[in-house]
């Protein structure tokens, strides 16, 4: 047994050594670190003289450890959650290697055989697959107590709107839950919206199911939605479905699913199917529900919904889909939608359009390629601009000032930007303040400039009455982005209230005739969430061979880090299309000023391929996976000459190539700008990054999509993460006061409300999330403090 196992550790070290010379000598001759080739050498030479059983062999190991020790230390310090990849296989292997000298009499003593075989087993899985690294904790803990700011005058005590009201503050005025009584908060009763996800979106990956609803408060009703469009109606103190409605279409076609919320409004009296529920479908299609009864109202628009696809030209069943809910404004009706991007340069038109609520009737439609005055509605056989920058999330308003904000995305596709037209470098990546009566441009302003990074604004901004130090009070907005940068402006004007400076950014690598901005727009007066460009000392994985192909990867790719022009050769893009915050956005108290923002590390490896390259031909023919796969993903970018590769920076064993934390959740002081805490968001105890599996409750932070709440009596609460949890955060300490175990994925943002029996919920939807990866389920669940 004892000269097996040195047998096996020998080849395995020699075998690891070979690896690492070779590809050490790949990365050497990029310009990278020579240790890995120094080190490879060096364990060939070890593995020999193990081999031949001389004791030299043993010393030689601990040599290269010893030196891998200094080495990494030299690069990263004493920075555990870098020195994980770089020590621990090493440090398992190197006792491995030691066992080596145990006597013949300890492998053949009949007491420790099964022991000694074991150790073998271990050691051939060991060279056989890569030892996982774990995170340690890492916080910065602040605390700070902020002081009364003006209030909007909005009411916050209920949530009615998607956002909690139309301004999108996902702010509650209810205290009754504070830091002091939290943790007596408990599971008040469990709905099931029944739609699960089918074979299509589990196994074959053929559509992306995505759970992400928040419902709204309205009576004694909640109302929400799920990504197969069923709508239902759920007592809000017990939690029974009081009606369910479903639309009646095949699903097949659309290859992706999502409702994130519902939309009330109540006509005046005596008018027909008075309270009514406006739901998005799968389909492009604008339901209106009787809200007591969950059937069509029949007096509005045709037969109860309005044709989304109408004046859109050819519309394939994937390439509309209503994501988010519209919003009811002033006797508006307004809504955008979620257009595909990347697929083909001729799409559907990014219109945002407003309805008459009552009947249906088209008032205007905001179509960037009209003229800025041209808001009629387009007749019927004519159809709008199509390709232009679309707005597919949520959309908020001060209904008191009579504007409407929206957030855009691009004229696609998102990567090669050499067929943009100028309407579309106008208004794509941009803020955009129209008139809620008439639809007409009030004030826009640019967030990236000739964005060929897929940066689109993912939500509205969160508006809000600020207090400035000066005692004046200045109607605001807080705008997140996916590049981590934070806008505060003045919502009435678009002036900054924080500073923004145009910096200048890389513009060479680019493909041949495609013009690039030189600046780019940062938010210097705020907090920036931009994580720093990725390097190769920076570079992560699970073991030491992963992070060497991160090494490799960043020595190869054309750039690192924000705005790298996309070209033909891959760049790392960090933040990437995922952004640093996504569609969750910010939650903004305006009593205290302070906001709370989750944001992720999620880096992404991109590049442009000449569609006449023999290697595209066959990536057409691949099954294509989620948004996060693991596997490169094909833009087929039709009707230009390039199609686009995106794949998720990780290493081959599926470990992120940029170190933990991968997941917080931050609070800024509005008043100061500055952070008040930041705390890790998450743990490793259901799914790692990209479908890696540790299975215990390694606070990683994770990625998370979805986002926080702050409620009066203190509170932050949060779901979002890759782990299944319900959090809440002390708003002025950022611990983690309470917590709760979810049965599925809760990538959607809670609410709160009060019940008819007078407790304060707290409402999260947790039924997974295909890109993530989280586990499924059909679950609407509701939590309160005890009955007194």
């Amino acid at each position: 047994m004892a000269r097996l196992y040195r047998l096996v550790i020998a080849w395995c070290v020699a075998v690891l050594g070979g690896f690492f010379a070779v590809a050490g000598g790949v990365l050497t001759s990029l310009g990278g670190s020579p240790y890995y080739l120094v080190a490879g050498i060096a364990m060939i030479v070890s593995g020999a003289l193990l081999g031949r059983h001389s004791r030299y062999g043993r010393w030689w190991f601990v040599a290269i450890w010893v030196g891998t020790l200094i080495w990494a230390i030299w690069e990263v310090g004493l920075d555990g959650l870098q020195l994980v990849p770089r020590l621990v296989a090493p440090t398992v292997l190197l006792v491995l290697v030691l066992l080596t000298g145990w006597s013949a009499r300890f492998w053949r003593s009949p007491t420790r055989a099964v022991p000694a075989a074991m150790v073998v087993l271990l050691t051939l899985g060991v060279c056989g697959v890569a030892i996982n690294g774990g995170g340690v904790e890492a916080q910065e803990a602040a605390s700070a107590a902020a002081s009364p700011r003006a209030s909007t005058g909005e009411s916050d005590g209920d949530w009615r709107d998607y956002g909690g009201t139309l301004s999108g503050r996902r702010y509650s005025a209810l205290g009754d839950i504070t830091p002091q009584n939290v943790g007596r908060l408990e599971l008040a009763w469990t709905q099931r919206t029944g739609d699960l996800p089918m074979e299509a979106e589990t196994k074959e990956h053929k559509r992306e199911y995505h759970s992400e609803a928040t419902p709204i408060h309205i009576g004694n009703m909640l109302y929400t939605c799920t990504p197969h469009s069923f709508v239902q109606a759920i007592d809000a103190t017990t939690g029974k479905t009081m009606w369910s409605w479903h639309e009646d279409a095949k699903v097949e076609g659309n290859n992706y699913l999502v409702c994130r919320g519902v939309t009330y409004f109540e006509a005046s009296a005596g008018t027909p199917c008075p309270r009514r529920i406006f739901a998005p479908t799968f389909n492009a299609r604008l339901v209106a529900l009787d809200a007591d009864t969950g059937r069509p109202c029949p007096s509005f628009a045709n037969g109860g919904a309005i044709d989304l696809r109408a004046n859109m030209g050819t519309s394939r069943p994937s390439d509309q889909i209503g994501t988010t809910p519209p919003v009811v404004v002033n006797n508006r009706l307004i809504i955008g939608e979620r257009i595909i991007d990347n697929v083909n340069r001729d799409i559907p038109s990014g219109v945002v359009r407003a309805y008459d609520p009552v009947s249906g009737a088209p008032i205007w439609a905001w179509d960037v390629g009209r003229s800025p005055d041209a808001i009629a509605p387009l007749p019927e056989g004519q159809t709008y601009t199509r390709g232009t920058p679309n707005v597919w999330g949520a959309i908020t308003a001060d209904a008191a000032n009579g504007l409407v904000y929206l957030g855009t995305g691009n004229a696609s596709p998102d990567y090669w930007i050499g067929y943009r037209r100028p309407f579309d470098d106008r208004f794509g990546s941009s803020i955009v303040a129209l008139d809620v009566a008439t639809g007409k441009l009030r004030w826009t302003r640019q967030l990236v400039h000739r964005d060929m990074w897929d940066m689109d604004l993912p939500i509205g901004p969160s508006l809000f009455d600020y207090r400035a130090a000066n005692g004046q009070v200045i109607p605001a907005l807080i705008q997140t982005t996916k590049m981590g940068q934070v806008f505060f402006l003045n919502r009435l004007t678009g002036v900054p209230i924080a500073a923004i400076t145009e910096q200048r950014v890389r513009t060479d690598g680019a493909t041949p005739g495609v013009r690039v901005s030189p600046t780019q727009p940062f938010s210097t007066g705020m907090p920036s969430f931009t994580p720093p460009a990725p390097s190769e000392v920076a570079t992560w994985g699970a073991t030491p061979i992963d992070q060497l192909f991160c090494r490799i990867d960043i020595r190869r790719a054309q750039g690192t880090g924000i705005y790298q022009p996309m070209g033909l050769k891959p760049i790392i893009g960090h933040p990437a299309f995922d952004g640093v915050t996504d569609w969750g956005g910010a939650a903004v108290d305006p009593v205290r000023g302070i906001m709370t923002v989750n944001t992720m590390e999620m880096p992404f490896k991109l590049w442009l391929m000449r569609r006449d390259d023999p290697r595209v031909a066959p990536m057409m023919k691949q099954k294509q996976g989620g948004e996060n796969a693991m596997q490169a993903q094909l833009q087929t970018q039709y009707n230009t000459p390039y199609v686009a590769v995106v794949k998720a920076w990780v290493g081959i064993f599926g470990a992120p190539c940029v170190a933990p934390p991968w997941g917080h959740l931050t609070a800024v002081d509005l008043k100061t700008k500055r952070v008040l805490w930041k705390k890790v968001l998450g743990t490793a105890r259901d799914t790692g990054l990209f479908g890696s599996h540790l299975g215990v409750p390694i606070k990683t932070g994770v990625p998370n999509l979805g986002g926080s709440i702050i409620t009066a009596g203190g509170l932050a609460f949060i779901g979002a993460t890759t782990d299944q949890y319900l959090r809440a955060y002390d708003l002025n300490t950022g611990e983690v006061v309470w917590k709760a175990r979810l049965p599925a994925g809760a990538q959607a943002t809670p609410m709160t409300y009060r019940g008819h029996d007078g407790r304060q919920y707290v409402v999260i939807t947790a039924g997974g999330h295909g890109a993530l990866g989280t586990r499924y389920g059909d679950y609407t669940l509701a939590f309160a403090l005890p009955k007194t």
